[in-house]
């Protein structure tokens, strides 16, 4: 039967074990450097799709309800794989660059005829096979008339495949171009899609005011 200075002696070397294992698994997380930082960008702006009466937007804001814990992070393969910039940030900036291109960016808030609330629900590298990478990029978009109150939601989703590669910095290409291509990809649905011509057309025509409910909260459910 185990002695109680046996048994002191045991939880301790339990709790060291423990400590090492729980440091070990710390010190194995990939970390940022300026070697395996990516920076995405669209690129030139996608072009929009032209509208009876052009409306002006603005973007109110971009969050991130994908849920992932470490949104900068990649891929853990290979030593970990980063983007420079929150995926917020980036969507955002594409989506501006795409609108104001196209002359329906509004100075602000203020003097926008429709306000854009977006909601990422992923961005980056789906799940693979073998050395192949499936990039994707999915949010929804909130469009309001601030004027009546009205909105609707609208899904936009964007993939892409790239292949695997030997060398680190070759494969850190194939990842940033293969995400870059997915949001333009899903930027183009949205600016293009036949959703956003419809809810221009709904949203612009007149109301009796006070007859529409404004939908503020976030989309009902998340897209996987």
């Amino acid at each position: 039967m185990p002695t109680r200075s046996s048994r002191f002696c045991l939880g301790v070397l339990m709790v060291a074990l423990s400590w090492a294992s729980t440091s070990a698994s710390a010190s194995d997380e990939p970390k940022p450097t300026s070697e395996n930082t990516i920076s995405i960008q669209v690129g030139d702006p996608v072009p929009a799709q032209k509208f009876d009466h052009a409306p002006k937007f603005w973007i109110a804001g971009v969050i991130d309800r994908s849920g992932n814990p470490q949104p900068l992070l990649v891929t853990k393969l290979r030593g970990g794989i980063f983007i420079d910039k929150q995926p917020t940030a980036i969507v955002k900036d594409s989506l501006e660059q795409s609108l104001k291109a196209a002359n329906l960016l509004a100075t602000d808030e203020a003097s926008a005829d429709l306000v854009l609330r977006v909601y990422i629900f992923q961005f980056g590298l789906a799940s693979g096979s073998g050395f192949d990478f499936f990039g994707k990029v999915e949010f929804s978009t909130i469009v309001k008339n601030p004027k009546t109150g009205e909105s609707t939601e609208i899904k936009a989703a964007g993939t892409s495949i790239a292949n695997g590669a030997v060398r680190k910095k070759n494969l850190q290409k194939n990842v940033e171009e293969n995400i870059e291509m997915a949001l333009r990809d899903a930027t183009r649905n949205f600016l293009r899609g036949a959703q956003l011509k419809e809810t221009v057309a709904s949203l612009s025509k007149p109301t009796d005011s006070g007859s529409v409910a404004g939908l503020e909260s976030d989309p009902k459910s998340q897209q996987h």
